[in-house]
């Protein structure tokens, strides 16, 4: 059973006006444009079990995926998220908390994504979302661009007792410019303006070339990535299918210097290739330089939800430019 919310007091009528107007317009802007019911039907299954049970009443789906958003949108822990839901009246008028509604506090929001990652809902918002960018003409069908990126994690120590540790099994090391980095890899792909259309997320030591081929699979115009992506074979087969290969060129064995035709490819595509950067950088300006989770299920759902927040203000931007 559903919980819903309190009948609307004097409280909230008196401070209707109240709280950061930016804020405000961010989140006004946000229910005109992401389909939240929709998002929340496509997972609504996560509460079939409890149907008839009894016991409390679960928060509203549509509540709790505003609150992971949020999250993601302010670089929230869920402690954190807790307190400004408590503290901070735009944040609880968004997700539709009255001033006598209880907050949903942060054992609530682990155990929403349990449930998700559970139910087999590790990528289901994220492909909606895709979806519904599709539908309203924001992912553009002239090329995939591909990068990946590494996501630390702690190493963990034994406990003093012996008896056991901290360290993330599923965690793995790999080595970068000479520097040795231990914990997980997002791979991507996205349109031309920077729209992620879809990605995996594996183990550090997974080679970035590992999944370019499955993130590429139904591209037919053209391909940008780097150069440790460049592949003879592969570029054939593009070349085969007429995709255009935008992969940077590199020497191989024996090839003192680019040709000028490498360079000039080179120059061309970089300029196009380096859109796929600006997911990861906004992704680590909002403090996603370390996972916050153990285990690769967990931090895979939560990479997802990092990379729905990501597309939704990409996509506010690209309505702006629209416009």
């Amino acid at each position: 059973m559903e919980r819903t919310a309190n009948t609307p007091t004097f409280a909230d009528a008196a401070t209707l006006d109240l709280g950061c107007p930016r804020t405000a317009e961010f989140f006004a802007k946000c229910d005109q444009t992401i389909p939240w019911q929709m998002l929340a039907d496509s997972v609504a299954n996560v509460f079939v079990e409890d149907r008839g049970q009894g016991g409390r009443p679960h928060v509203p789906v549509v509540m709790m995926l505003k609150c992971l958003m949020i999250a993601k949108w302010f670089g929230l822990s869920d402690p954190m998220l807790e307190g400004m839901l408590r503290d901070r009246l735009s944040f609880r008028r968004f997700v539709g908390l009255g001033w006598s509604d209880p907050t949903p506090d942060e054992t609530t929001f682990v155990t929403f994504r349990n449930r998700l990652r559970e139910a087999g809902h590790a990528s289901t918002l994220f492909d909606a979302v895709v979806a519904h960018l599709r539908e309203q003409g924001l992912v553009l069908q002239e090329g995939t661009l591909v990068d990946a990126t590494i996501i630390e994690a702690p190493k963990g120590r034994s406990k003093d007792d012996g008896l056991g540790h901290t360290k993330d099994k599923t965690a793995t090391y790999t080595k970068k410019h000479g520097q040795t980095y231990h914990g997980f890899k997002a791979h991507i792909a996205t349109d031309t303006r920077g729209v992620i259309t879809d990605y995996v997320f594996d183990t550090a030591k997974a080679h970035d070339s590992k999944y370019i081929d499955q993130l590429i699979e139904d591209e037919r115009k053209a391909v940008y990535a780097d150069s440790a992506y460049m592949d003879k074979a592969r570029k054939a087969q593009l070349e085969k299918k007429g995709v255009f290969c935008g992969i940077i060129e590199r020497r191989v064995r024996g090839q003192g210097e680019l040709t000028p035709q490498q360079v000039h490819h080179n120059r061309l595509c970089a300029a196009v290739r380096a859109v796929v950067e600006h997911p990861f950088a906004w992704m680590k300006n909002m403090g996603y330089r370390f996972v916050r989770y153990r285990g690769l299920a967990r931090n895979g759902l939560d990479f997802a939800l990092m990379a729905m927040a990501y597309n939704f203000k990409r996509s506010f931007s690209l309505l702006k430019l629209a416009a």
